[in-house]
């Protein structure tokens, strides 16, 4: 009787053992763990911000000198080609009169009494580049025909198309950047803004005057940046950091308020320009963490890991 009874109170120290030790693995298992986005963060800034307006325009000659014959006859000699460079008073065409022509072709004497060679000489009234040439060596032209077109490389200007609705935006002797096809940049100036507008686009015709002159040839499309509006003391987060819906109506950031842990905040978005943004509403302190990478996609109170 002793021994069975010490059999028992064996098995049910074991089974005691047994119990404890599955409740102590039980409390020491570890909670799952919370998946966290990896990010980089930003702070608000103050500084100066513009925004600008850009406008397509399209370089010109505003002075251009239309070279004509002065006489009837052919035209026995050409000294220039399209695109060259000519001077005030250089000797373009020779032309010969029709009635000197007709006499030299019909007569075979010798006799210097004569002989009549009818020759003028058309000359450039102004210094210039040819830009356009309407007759070639060996034509018959009349007295008053246009032979060639000389445009004046410093009267190079923009033409530029300006929105009416934009009119209060623009004005006379205001500064502007002309940006050139091959990336480079130029300043310019508002000049004439003409009292006319398009009556399909019903845009108005304004010149733009490149500060430096720039050999640019004729109906070259640039684009030209005017200032809209300037704060000085704007405060900016970069473009990255403001998040938005797909009909970009509504906009928003994701706010830090811990370490580990980042809420969705809804913003009103002021001036851009670049790669930076103006935050209007609502004021955040200067303190204040923003995500600026790894932002996409994240729901309101999001678990975050920030990457130094």
């Amino acid at each position: 009787m002793q021994k069975s009874r010490n059999i028992q109170w064996f098995l049910c120290m074991m089974i005691s053992t047994a119990l404890v030790g599955c409740a102590t693995n039980t409390t020491k298992e570890e909670a799952p763990a919370v998946a966290s986005t990896p990010v980089t963060v930003t702070t608000m800034s103050k500084g100066r911000l513009t925004e600008y307006i850009e406008l397509n325009a399209t370089s010109v000659f505003q002075r251009k000198n239309v070279v004509r014959s002065t006489a009837t006859g052919f035209l026995s000699a050409m000294n220039i080609s399209p695109g060259a460079t000519v001077s005030n008073g250089e000797v373009l065409f020779t032309l010969i009169t029709k009635e000197a022509a007709a006499l030299q072709k019909n007569t075979t004497s010798n006799d210097s009494s004569i002989q009549f060679k009818g020759e003028i000489k058309i000359r450039a009234a102004q210094s210039g580049i040819i830009s356009v040439i309407t007759h070639q060596q060996g034509d018959y032209v009349q007295e008053g025909d246009e032979l060639v077109t000389i445009a004046e490389p410093a009267s190079s200007v923009f033409n530029l198309q300006v929105p009416f609705e934009l009119d209060g935006n623009i004005r006379a002797g205001q500064s502007c950047e002309i940006l050139l096809p091959d990336n480079k940049h130029t300043d310019g100036i508002i000049g004439t803004i003409l009292p006319s507008a398009d009556a399909l686009t019903q845009a108005m015709s304004v010149v733009v005057k490149p500060v430096k002159q720039e050999n640019i040839p004729e109906n070259i499309i640039v684009r030209v940046r005017i200032a809209k509006s300037i704060k000085n003391e704007a405060c900016t987060l970069p473009k990255e950091a403001v998040l938005t819906d797909e009909t970009q109506t509504e906009f928003w950031v994701m706010k830090l308020v811990s370490d580990t842990l980042a809420v969705k905040i809804p913003v009103s978005k002021g001036i851009e320009q670049d790669d930076r943004i103006e935050i209007l509403q609502p004021e955040f302190e200067k303190t204040d963490r923003f995500i600026v990478t790894g932002n996409y996609g994240l729901t309101d109170s999001a678990r975050i890991n920030i990457v130094k």
